[in-house]
């Protein structure tokens, strides 16, 4: 089964300038914006993501990236790994994830998939979980696990998007970064971390997309035209656990302490 991780952002917020001590090899990397390598106990942060991606029994992966990518090219085929198959998409212009996506449909087609972000780790059982689901499905995110240990603080869960979930389990809604905020700070609040999987008829809810208040074709809110126009039944899959996020500087030492323990295999 295809995993799809989306690494051609510009990283706009890892750009951003603070007073987070970082190595001049992590300052030269938050200065292009590349999230997926930042550099971290010698390795990439994408190495941590593929990793567990393999872990989850992925064995084949594509990684959307810009036009004028040559690290991540040039890295991973001196490496070659073994544990999956990696092949490239490309993304021409940054107009936002769903657009992204659609760099990699002649990859998958129609079949399943998982596509996930490239500054996220998420845990390797929600990985499973979705490669092991019969349906569209996403993992709905509790607010406490995702705040247990402390890495992703309660002001930023307003910047992912809700889901509005029905009594069988299915998602009704997706309320991309709510203006409401209190939607993020209820005890049953069910978030995503844009994790999901899908299959080929989410490729037709992605073109003629409408852009978000930010200018950007948005996967959530591709979801939820699917949901609203196409029918589309995604199963929401209850997770309580953390997900490191690599979005700002000031997140890399977290990030990096906590997977100074983490095993690489790729």
């Amino acid at each position: 089964m295809h995993s799809i991780i989306l690494a051609a952002g510009l990283g706009t917020r890892l750009r951003a300038t603070d007073s987070t001590a970082l190595t001049p090899e992590q300052a030269a990397a938050a200065s292009s914006g590349a999230k997926a390598a930042m550099p971290l106990h010698g390795r990439l942060f994408l190495d941590y993501v593929l990793s567990s991606l393999a872990d989850a029994g992925f064995t084949d992966i594509c990684l959307v990236v810009r036009p004028d990518d040559t690290l991540l090219r040039s890295r991973y085929s001196a490496i070659a790994p073994s544990r999956f198959r990696l092949r490239f998409a490309v993304q021409e212009h940054p107009r936002g994830t769903a657009d992204a996506l659609l760099a990699a449909e002649s990859i998958v087609g129609d079949a399943p998939f998982v596509v996930l972000n490239s500054d996220n780790y998420y845990p390797v059982s929600g990985l499973a979980q979705l490669r092991e689901a019969a349906e569209p499905a996403t993992l709905a995110f509790s607010r406490r696990g995702l705040l247990r240990d402390g890495q992703i603080e309660p002001a930023r869960l307003a910047r992912y998007a809700v889901l509005a979930v029905d009594g069988d389990g299915y998602l009704t809604d997706v309320i991309e970064k709510p203006v409401d905020a209190t939607l993020v700070e209820r005890d049953d609040a069910a978030i995503s971390m844009n994790v999901w999987r899908l299959d080929g008829r989410i490729f037709d809810a992605c073109r003629g997309l409408e852009a978000s208040a930010r200018g950007e074709l948005e996967l959530p809110n591709a979801v939820r035209r699917a949901i609203r126009e196409q029918g589309l039944r995604v199963r929401a899959l209850p997770m309580n656990a953390s997900v490191l996020d690599l979005s700002h500087r000031a997140d890399v030492p977290a990030v990096s302490e906590r997977l100074a323990r983490v095993q690489v295999r790729l």
